[in-house]
């Protein structure tokens, strides 16, 4: 009888167990690492068992025409790299020198693909996984817990339970790594909603500059609904950096580009040492960049920061520019998550929002609800630019920061949260311009659709609560009733206070 495929949440369980090896020894924006990287060499030794096993059968057992065959797959793998090598030999007092070799040996192998994905690990710390007795029993667990996995393609439930279960672990080890969660994730709903407003197609260039463990990248391609797309992406943080290029060979997206550096000081998406350009740019950049690089903004030389330059504590506005800028001049589309302050704030980040409106960019301000996101409660806002509007000067308001459900540790958009915003973006592009200089109801309380001459009117503030009125009036006072009210309770309360005049002199008091 054929074994029960192993699902989805069967793999979340066996490895989040595994990470009882870490909990309390170090920090979870650090065991994630290692977490992770198991599981990816896990997954590759056990798909790479599977295509053995059946060249066998295949080739009659002929070794040649095997690993002939063998050297064709998406990436090779020798034996001393394998899971099942380090697990015969997870008693040597060197295992963790052992792990670190076979991460090695496995990235010489496929040096196209996982080139310095490993450089950043060390399975053999000191400083992180104890002195050599304590990390070799933390090495052992994690082996013989990883063991109970067969992830062999022919054992799973279907081609998405890995890569799934990798985003899983993921939002897990960011809702346990507190502020420092914002550095690799994007909560899942978020990312979703944003990539359904940015709605990529068929044959588009997606980049993300600021691309963490590449969820949002994954959810972008996804949107495409076929393989004709290229992803692009950039991550100031090696490990995270790491993750993003783990996460998308998971995913089967072996051909994403994810470069490693600063993108505002060091852009290394490049084309003809120009920024490289792309239909789709989505992001969600770390809020309000302190020290981001102002200094050298002025001498850029991709001539990023012509519109002014954002002041040097806080970088939001750097983001956006440089955003805008890697986009084509006719079709770019730009959707990027930010604190309302970008809505808000004047001196130069009012400047550049100015010169932004009147170049006819901006298309739409989402406000999303507060406590959505891994370390910080603040409400965040997604912005959308479009260099296709063409004659609509208009820009779409909506406010969605009381669509929610609501939990213990932060808030979710549910489904209907995100179809709800994304209808409503969607009936405004369909829409044909305002015949009028007046704005424009879209529902009330919810959505408004602002000409050009409201927004000049408010200074070019886009606060939201300044085109869409959410102002809820109180219910009338009956104030005769009230009075009427009053005076039946003083009654009451003389009545008691002479009761309790009584039994004060029955006690002698």
């Amino acid at each position: 009888m054929k074994n029960k495929p192993i699902s989805q949440s069967e793999i979340n369980n066996i490895v989040w167990k595994a990470c009882d090896t870490f909990r309390g020894v170090i920090d979870p924006s650090q065991y994630k690492d290692y977490i992770l990287t198991m599981l990816f060499m896990k997954y590759v030794s056990d798909v790479w068992k599977d295509k053995k096993d059946l060249y066998i059968k295949k080739y009659d057992n002929n070794e040649q025409r095997v690993q002939r065959a063998l050297n064709n797959e998406r990436f090779k793998l020798p034996q001393e790299c394998t899971f099942d090598y380090l697990f015969e030999n997870r008693n040597d007092p060197d295992i963790g020198d052992l792990i670190n070799v076979a991460l090695e040996k496995m990235e010489d192998a496929n040096r196209g693909k996982l080139e310095r994905v490993f450089r950043n690990i060390d399975f053999n710390s000191d400083a992180n996984l104890g002195q050599t007795k304590d990390r070799n029993r933390r090495l052992k667990n994690l082996l013989v817990d990883f063991s109970a996995l067969n992830l062999q393609p022919s054992h799973l439930e279907d081609n998405d339970v890995i890569g799934d279960a990798y985003e899983y672990l993921i939002e897990r080890f960011a809702s346990d790594a507190g502020k420092k969660a914002g550095e690799f994730y994007t909560p899942a709903q978020v990312s979703q909603l944003l990539a359904k407003l940015l709605n990529p197609q068929a044959g588009d260039r997606i980049i993300d500059p600021t691309c963490g463990s590449g969820s949002l990248l994954i959810k972008l391609a996804k949107e495409v609904g076929s393989n004709n797309f290229s992803l692009y992406g950039q991550e100031i943080n090696g490990s995270t950096w790491a993750l993003a290029r783990m996460n998308m060979f998971l995913h089967e997206i072996d051909d994403a580009t994810i470069e490693w550096g600063d993108t505002l000081n060091n852009p290394k998406l490049l084309e003809n040492e120009n920024l490289l350009k792309g239909n789709i740019i989505g992001a969600n950049p770390p809020f309000s960049l302190d020290k981001w690089g102002a200094d050298n903004a002025i001498s850029d030389q991709y001539n990023r920061f012509y519109r002014g330059i954002p002041p040097k504590s806080k970088g939001d506005y750097a983001f956006i520019t440089h955003m805008i800028e890697s986009t084509y001049h006719d079709t770019g589309r730009v959707g990027v998550i930010l604190p309302h302050g970008v809505l808000f704030r004047g001196s130069s980040e009012g400047k550049i929002r100015k010169q932004l409106i009147e170049e006819n960019l901006l298309e739409a301000v989402v406000g999303l609800p507060a406590n959505l996101f891994f370390g910080t409660g603040i409400p965040a806002s997604i912005l959308i630019f479009n260099k296709a509007k063409g004659e609509n000067t208009d820009i779409l308001f909506i406010d969605a920061s009381q669509n929610f459900a609501s939990s213990t540790n932060k808030n979710k958009l549910r489904d209907g949260d995100i179809a709800k915003i994304v209808i409503t973006y969607r009936n405004f592009q369909r829409a044909e311009r305002l015949s009028t200089e007046e704005g424009k109801i879209i529902e009330d309380k919810y959505a408004y659709r602002a000409s050009i001459q409201e927004i000049e009117e408010n200074e070019y503030n886009l606060n939201i609560p300044r085109y869409v009125d959410t102002f809820e009036e109180e219910e009338p006072i009956d104030i005769a009733a009230t009075q009427q009210n009053i005076e039946k309770l003083k009654k009451e309360l003389a009545t008691v206070e002479g009761q309790m005049k009584d039994y004060l002199k029955e006690l002698g008091f």
